[in-house]
């Protein structure tokens, strides 16, 4: 975050004090406000309608992720302001860097990869095609109001239970205990004030009160769609009388974990540090906490003797600081955990005289193992409190079974073929979760909670089936209903220099597919992906290329960019043709255009996607054999440009229908554009759920006047490796006002060339573009044209460089050029430069060697 935007978010935050008073009465947070108990009640009788205005807008998970990406950072950082601020709030004792391990959870990459894993997708609530073939479109919806009643033992639950909520595009209201600090409050204000859309705070309640205020819960629960209760027994069934018919109960009760070793595992020293590791670890407070180690025998000699190694290893570990346990040894301040703990232990010793159990203790009660000679699971009291008890794992399932809806995990230790058949067994006898022992307590992003995905019981999945005729071209219907809004801009503009150093130290994590451009204007330079970025952008050039009219159901398409070097666009192509389920013939552009065509024409292709330059030398050098097919009715390019007479010559001499772009993108950014059937030329709308684009004047960084050229200037939103914000890619365009004819909402912008293609000869700016149009509207050229700028002792010189056709004039065009661009015609009158045409053969044109773009401008002056 910049110096700019934290002081933007602590002056928001102070002001929020400011208004509320900040005094011990505003205990409860309210879409964007801290309020008392009064307001509160009053504003809680008017829930529903609260909820209504929220949903009535949707909230873009770009702006979840954004929100609590920024507040990761903050928490990661012990300096910043942010965690200063939510340390006053948390519980006493607790150590401050559970804020860092809260801010670990939060990232982009966490979240991001949750969402794929639980909703199949970074955006899941867009409604985009289940199937690219057919018009039937599939999202997750919200179910509306998620209410959370959440627990009192664990500071980090409720925060991390509304994120859930949100990521899911709820409204979400939550109940914290009334002896809970306002660690919630607090940073839910804190990530509302990352948010400058307001969206966030808008679908945010925080509420504190005890769970005897029955009518404060009744009214909490009423309107909502789903209750998520955190929770035993007790509390589910408190919260369930409130919960109304059809509203959707999520039960994230206490469940029962245990350790499962075999014969060889007991017997490494290595396996008891590792099983005391999962006692100790939060005092066995955590459901993931083994309860009871079982082993793999039905010998109660073994059971005993196990129980009093593993008695020596928790001996050895050092003592909780404020543990409840050496509390309650001590005399404690909780009477009912040291009545528990003693009473278990007290039984457990006195069945010892039945030859049952078995009960090693600290002298001080900081730990206890209870060996047992009786199988079934019986729950501990804690506080490294362990059950030792044998079960041979032909009884697990009969065993366990009884207890399915309270287990959770199983830690395993043994062969790698003991945990590949105990794992599919514990799974039978209802376990949800099998982890290493060591590992018990130890999760993932987007790991399934109790045998569930969180964001899906938070979801509901939705269809529209729409006329195919009507939608054929139309991949997301949100695109027909709404813009997109993305987090603004900000920062300093950047251009390739200040982003290529950082590509090349990005963690590993993040820079999985390595890209290098086609060096068509410089150096080729890297460009790194994420394989979840790369598939993001591959999917959103799948949609756009349905929106230019490609038929996955039918086209059958000939692949003819280049591939190799690490050039990107073969590859890319063959992905998104891939995720449309498109028929392919793999080819990549290659020299033998005899072997290419009769490819084409032995597959019956019908769809050719290349480089405009390729495109046209392959038509060209097999005309006869392809016009003899007659098969050819689409071209897709990209890279670079057909003028329009080069499309006229595709449509009248080969017959082809359609000539449109395939994308408007780069190597370093992705997919940027797309054509749809009522674009032209180099016009395209934004890939707008991927990024924001800015038009800034040519000499300096402001923004320009609507329908003005200037340079563009992309920032990807949603990419979590390679961040590019406002990004200066290196070309110019123009924005295209009002709305598209196709309906479509996402903005539009012309194309104007590269800042490349402008040149400084002869102390006047040139411009490429103007010399092929006017080569070809006053000219009759069609082909390709290239400008190669020399120096001489005399004056500089400019060739003009135009593909031999039999009807090309070189000195009809140098008139043309000298008429027609007064610029030029100055430069040359006044002895300043050198003009030269020259009709040559297209292979002859300088290419980039590693995509085969004609290079426009060749600037060989020293």
């Amino acid at each position: 975050m910049t110096v700019t935007e934290t002081m933007a978010h602590t002056t928001n935050e102070a002001a929020a004090y400011e208004q509320h008073g900040g005094d011990g009465d505003a205990h409860h947070y309210w879409q964007g406000s801290l309020i008392g108990d009064e307001e509160a009640g009053r504003r809680l009788a008017g829930l529903p309608a609260a909820v209504e205005a929220a949903l009535a807008t949707v909230l873009e998970t770009e702006t979840v992720l954004a929100a609590c990406d920024a507040l990761a950072t903050a928490l990661c950082d012990p300096a910043h302001p942010v965690r200063a601020r939510l340390a006053a709030h948390l519980p006493e004792g607790e150590d401050p860097a559970v804020l860092a391990e809260l801010g670990g959870l939060l990232g982009r990459r966490e979240l991001t990869r949750k969402l794929r894993r639980e909703l199949g997708s970074a955006t899941p609530g867009r409604l985009d095609r289940a199937d690219p073939r057919e018009t039937v479109y599939e999202a997750w919806a919200p179910v509306g109001l998620v209410a959370h009643i959440a627990p009192g033992n664990a500071a980090t639950v409720a925060p991390l239970s509304i994120v859930e909520g949100l990521l899911a595009g709820n409204v979400n209201v939550l109940k914290t205990s009334g002896a809970d600090t306002l660690l919630t409050q607090h940073l839910m204000a804190e990530l509302a004030g990352f948010d400058p859309t307001g969206a966030l705070a808008a679908r945010v309640i925080v509420l504190r009160f005890p769970s005897s205020r029955q009518e404060w819960l009744r009214l909490m629960c009423a309107p909502a769609d789903a209750v998520a209760v955190w929770g035993g027994e007790g509390a589910v069934e408190g919260v369930a009388a409130h919960v109304p018919a059809g509203c959707r109960l999520v039960e994230w009760g206490h469940r029962i974990s245990f350790a499962y070793l075999t014969g060889d595992a007991w017997s490494d020293a290595g396996t008891l540090d590792a099983l005391a590791d999962d006692v100790c670890l939060y005092e066995q407070q955590a459901c993931s906490s083994p309860q009871v180690v079982y082993l793999d025998t039905g010998d109660e000699a073994e059971v005993f003797a196990f129980a009093e190694r593993f008695a020596a290893v928790l001996a050895a570990r050092p003592p909780a600081a404020g543990s409840a346990a050496g509390a309650a040894a001590a005399g404690g301040t909780d009477p009912a955990e040291a009545a528990e703990l003693t009473t278990t232990e007290l039984v457990a010793r006195l069945e010892e005289h039945l030859g049952l159990t078995r009960v090693f203790a600290a002298p001080d009660g900081s730990w206890r193992v209870m060996a047992d000679t009786r199988s079934p699971l019986t729950a501990s009291p804690l506080h490294r409190s362990v059950w030792v008890k044998p079960l041979p794992r032909e009884r697990l399932i009969a065993t366990l079974r009884p207890m399915r809806r309270y287990l959770q995990t199983a830690g395993l230790a043994g062969s790698r073929s003991d945990v590949a058949e105990l794992s599919r067994t514990a799974l039978a006898a209802g376990v949800t979760r099998v982890t290493p022992v060591g590992a018990m307590q130890a999760s993932y992003a987007g790991e399934p909670h109790d045998g569930v995905y969180a964001l899906q019981r938070y979801s509901r999945r939705v269809a529209v089936q729409a006329d195919p005729a009507r939608f054929a071209t139309t991949a997301c219907l949100d695109d027909l209903a709404r813009p997109v809004v993305l987090p603004p801009p900000a920062g300093p503009l950047r251009g390739k220099e200040d982003v290529r150093e950082p590509a090349r130290e990005l963690a590993r994590a993040d820079a999985e597919l390595y890209f290098r451009s086609g060096g068509s204007t410089g150096a080729p330079a890297l460009s790194v992906f994420s394989y979840d970025d790369y598939d993001t952008q591959m999917h959103a050039a799948a949609r756009g290329l349905l929106a230019a009219g490609y038929d996955p159901a039918g086209d059958r398409t000939a692949n003819l960019f280049y591939c190799g070097g690490m050039y990107g666009s073969f590859i890319s192509f063959f992905s998104v043709l891939e995720r449309l389920g498109g028929v392919q013939l793999p080819l990549s552009a290659g020299p033998d255009h005899r072997a290419t065509a009769e490819a084409i024409v032995e597959h019956r292709a019908d769809t050719l996607f290349g480089m405009p330059s390729y495109l046209w030398q392959l038509l060209h050098a097999q005309e006869e054999a392809l016009r003899a097919y007659g098969g050819l009715r689409k071209v897709f390019y990209g890279g670079e440009h057909f003028t329009q007479e080069q499309r006229r010559t595709l449509k009248e001499r080969f017959g082809i229908e359609a000539v449109r772009s395939i994308t408007y993108g780069s190597t370093d950014l992705g997919p940027l554009g797309y054509q749809c059937a009522d674009s032209s030329g180099g016009v395209h709308h934004l890939h707008a759920d991927l990024h924001t684009l800015e038009i800034v004047d040519l000499a300096e960084d402001r923004p320009v006047a609507p329908g003005e050229t200037g340079r563009l200037v992309f920032t990807t939103h949603a990419r979590r490796g390679q961040q590019l914000g406002r990004y200066l890619i290196g070309d110019l365009g123009r924005e295209v006002p009002g709305r598209c004819p196709c309906g479509r909402h996402a903005p539009r912008f012309e194309l104007m060339g590269r800042t490349g293609d402008v040149m400084r000869v002869a102390t006047y700016f040139l411009n490429h573009r103007r010399f092929l149009a006017l080569a070809e509207e006053q000219g009759g050229h069609r082909g390709e044209l290239q400008i190669r700028l020399d120096g001489t002792q005399a004056r500089e010189r400019l060739t003009v460089r135009v593909e031999r056709a039999p009807a090309t004039d070189p000195q009809r065009l140098r008139e043309v050029f000298l008429s027609g661009y007064p610029e030029l015609g100055s430069a040359v009158a006044e002895r300043l430069l050198d003009l030269v045409v020259e009709a040559v053969d297209g292979a002859s044109l300088d290419r980039s060697p590693t995509s085969g773009k004609l290079l426009a401008v060749v600037d060989a002056r020293r």
